[in-house]
């Protein structure tokens, strides 16, 4: 299953705002989204389980979370590169889409998709970060291999950019916010709420907005 072209626009304008929140002049700040994208994709590689000198179990779901992560910056970057324009970011993304690329080229060497593991993958990711890209096709066999579909991450997108935007409006910025709620980061009890939430709902920010309210107010 590919990416619905009015998901994506939808995505790509939550991005936009979600960063104008930030900062309203977050075009011209030219931010490195690159480098967001290399330590979430290091996160994720830790999430997985990488160490072979001991057992380790993958946390599939903060791995898939941390993909959710990822692809705020992989829209970001593309919303840059355009100077803000949301129709060419949307226009570029679909066109890279529907190439239906089969490999992935890194340090003068193809990887087929389909040959490699997930934590390959994942490296690779760290790897064109690093050298400031992003490929589409990769992170879409990235979803795959977690059993994410474009529908799940569309969902999960916009439980975190409900989480962005309530960690903004309680003091994330000037660094009063707190994230560790009992003992936990607030990533783990929005994949919580994500699990008992109706995602289908028409007020689902808003449902998911007011269970993070009220979760945070018993440690605040």
């Amino acid at each position: 299953m590919t990416l619905n072209a009015t998901q994506l626009e939808t995505m790509l304008t939550l991005q936009d705002g979600m960063n104008s929140k930030v900062n309203p002049e977050w075009i011209a700040a030219n931010n490195n989204w690159y480098r967001a994208i290399l330590v979430e994709g290091v996160e994720a590689i830790e999430h997985h389980g990488w160490k072979w000198w001991k057992k380790q179990t993958c946390d599939m779901a903060q791995l898939r979370m941390e993909l959710v992560d990822i692809w705020h910056f992989v829209l970001s970057a593309y919303i840059q590169e355009k100077f803000g324009n949301i129709s060419l970011a949307k226009m570029e993304m679909l066109a890279a889409f529907n190439l239906k690329q089969k490999s992935v080229q890194f340090d003068n060497q193809y990887y087929v998709l389909s040959q490699i593991s997930l934590l390959e993958k994942l490296d690779i990711l760290v790897g064109l970060a690093s050298a400031r890209r992003v490929n589409l096709a990769l992170f879409a066999s990235l979803l795959e291999d977690c059993e994410m579909g474009w529908d799940d991450l569309f969902k999960q997108y916009v439980g975190k950019n409900v989480l962005n935007f309530f960690r903004q409006d309680n003091g994330y910025k000037n660094g009063t916010y707190l994230k560790v709620w009992d003992g936990r980061e607030d990533n783990d009890h929005l994949v919580e709420i994500l699990e008992i939430t109706d995602l289908e709902s028409a007020s689902v920010r808003q449902d998911i907005y007011s269970q993070l309210h009220e979760r945070y107010q018993r440690i605040s």
